[in-house]
């Protein structure tokens, strides 16, 4: 009987799903079944809406089936593993080979995965799959027929631009670093992940940890490094236990240490858990963190390229740059730079989040509008809601509001609305969402995560924050606007590091695109988008409502009152506001006022 492979979607997304339970169903299956089969884990492909992930892969092709769950897994065993008859309506029919059904996605169509391209493929936790996919032959290739030189031009020829938010020339950064002399030299990879909504670095290092080590150790081939950290938010402890396995794995196959591939080069890495600080993605704060210090920028110059790590010439990109490199080393520059723009090339990952109908992660190549990043690859607003903004860049960033959802995704661009590109977050807004409360929210997270030491960013964005909430809760002043803008510019200008520098980012934004919520919060006392609970009372049209009793479920408080089949009301002094109501009511019939 051929062997059939059972892959399961194990990366976090997928644990929160219920992927635990399916795999261990499969596996005591499979362990009593003669049925030819193994079941083997691999990262999210992405499709994080639909989890849990199980393929089958057997002679007849690969099969994708979609949000199984213990009762559709014993199915797919029964009637696909050992009747080899594959169950149509559990399929994700776009990556299913020759199933009879139109897909009912098409979300891979515009992608180009070269950073996740080995993602929901290989085994993370097994060397040998990626070593299969021409795992390590870019290091290899460069060790054997390259010098440093040689691969700097390759890098710097490809355009890659850090994709850690700033989007600068990766060959450029290194050739700094290169050029000093120094007795000791280190790399380090910012895998500090901390804007809301972002997931790219986390789901990179669990679905493919190899990637990432192999970018790493062609960086320090060309710099000169000996040692290198990963840098990664202890929140994050699936990622941080199959890097640990990656490079125990590579140390055992003389991938990493000393003389690699019978070269003189030697180069090892340690990962080193960060505490959660926001600030800490900033480079100086972080190489304070490794060296045991308090997560505070430092002054530049001296920049890290001269004077980093404990004084030494230090190299920084993020996960997502290093995970490039080998592909480009293996394809050349010109491959790469076929993709993208002529100042943007390659592809980038983002990470789709909020009110859009396909939360996940997706790579497309630099240059292709919003519009069809969130709509054909991420399959539109959820529920047939309208698009509002879409948030950039995370607190960093700013939101883009639908008039603009014809930029294209580069670097320049993004930059020209106010917002942007940074590690990849896209949070996704409908209309039923305030702009004015999403710029406080933002602010908060900035607020909290200042790490102190600039008194325009520890003292402003507070007095920021105060105004917001003050607005939110109906107690705006018509001066209030005047003074968001004063106190932005001086924070901007004051600051020390890049937190402070773009705190401001999203009020700028918002107060750009979306003035007139600020001044009907201010003027008429009123939320717009129906969500700041000071300014706003549920209510029920009785027209509108069939009795369906899914707010009086729903609602926490039970304030809802109504028999089933008739029209429902809220006891106002009993409501929390929540909107749970507003929620879930399928005829729309609940509206604020």
């Amino acid at each position: 009987m051929a062997e059939k492979t059972i892959l399961i979607g194990y990366a976090s997304c997928g644990i929160a799903a219920g992927a635990k339970d399916v795999r261990e169903m499969l596996e005591a299956k499979v362990a009593e079944a003669d049925c030819g089969a193994v079941v083997k884990q691999t990262g999210c492909l992405g499709i994080c809406f639909d989890e849990p992930i199980v393929e089958i892969h057997d002679d007849t092709g690969r099969w994708v089936y979609r949000k199984v769950n213990e009762r559709k897994a014993e199915r797919i065993f029964n009637e696909h593993v050992v009747d080899g008859k594959p169950i149509e309506g559990f399929l994700f029919q776009e990556l299913s080979e020759h199933s009879s059904r139109e897909p009912k996605y098409h979300m891979f169509k515009q992608q180009e995965r070269i950073a996740l391209r080995n993602s929901g493929v290989i085994d993370p936790e097994n060397i040998d799959d990626y070593l299969a996919r021409e795992g390590y032959d870019a290091l290899k290739k460069a060790l054997t027929e390259m010098t440093p030189d040689d691969v700097l031009q390759e890098v710097s020829d490809s355009g890659l631009r850090g994709r850690g938010g700033g989007g600068f020339p990766a060959g450029f950064k290194w050739s700094l670093c290169k050029k000093f002399e120094s007795d000791q030299k280190y790399l380090i990879c910012n895998a500090d992940e901390g804007d809301p909504g972002a997931f790219m670095d986390r789901n990179l290092l669990e679905g493919d940890p190899h990637a990432v080590l192999e970018g790493m150790a062609l960086a320090a081939y060309v710099i000169g490094a000996s040692f290198g950290y990963v840098y990664a938010r202890a929140e994050y402890p699936l990622a941080i236990h199959r890097l640990n396995i990656a490079i125990d794995q590579a140390r055992e196959k003389g991938i990493l240490g000393r003389n690699i591939f019978g070269s003189d080069f030697s180069f090892d890495i340690k990962v080193k858990e960060g505490a959660g600080a926001f600030v800490c993605g900033e480079e100086t704060a972080l190489i304070a963190s490794i060296e045991g210090e308090r997560g505070m920028p430092r002054i530049r110059p001296p920049f890290p390229a001269e004077s980093g790590l404990w004084g030494k010439p230090t190299n920084n990109n993020n996960v997502e740059t290093y995970a490039n490199v080998p592909w480009i080393i293996r394809n050349g520059a010109a491959a790469y730079k076929a993709y993208g723009t002529e100042k943007s090339s390659g592809t980038k990952v983002f990470s789709l989040a909020g009110k859009i109908e396909r939360g996940g992660l997706v790579e497309v190549p630099m240059g292709m509008p919003l519009r069809e990043v969130i709509f054909d690859v991420g399959g539109g607003i959820e529920r047939k809601q309208q698009f509002k903004a879409v948030q950039l860049g995370g607190p960093s960033g700013g939101c883009v509001p639908a008039e603009l959802l014809d930029t294209p995704v580069d670097y320049d661009s993004i930059v020209a609305t106010g917002a942007i590109m940074g590690s990849g977050g896209m949070v996704v807004m409908d209309q039923n969402t305030c702009m004015v409360e999403v710029a406080r929210y933002f602010l908060s997270f900035t607020q909290k995560e200042s790490c102190g030491k600039c008194t325009f960013c520890r003292i402003g964005t507070l007095r920021m924050l105060e105004v917001l909430e003050r607005i939110t809760q109906g107690q705006g002043k018509e001066s209030d606007i005047e003074e968001l803008e004063s106190l932005a510019d001086q924070i901007k200008g004051a600051s020390l590091c890049g937190l402070g520098q773009t705190a401001p980012n999203p009020v700028l934004t918002t107060l750009k695109y979306f003035r007139h919520e600020y001044e009907a919060h201010i003027r008429n006392k009123a939320c717009p988008a129906g969500q700041c609970k000071e300014l706003i009372t549920f209510h029920i049209t009785a027209d509108d409502c069939t009795g369906c009793t899914a707010c009086a479920k729903a609602c926490p408080t039970d304030c809802i009152t109504g028999s089933k089949g008739n029209p429902h009301d809220i006891v106002l002094e009993d409501c929390i506001k929540c909107g749970s109501c507003r929620e879930v009511c399928p005829t729309g019939a609940v509206y604020t006022r």
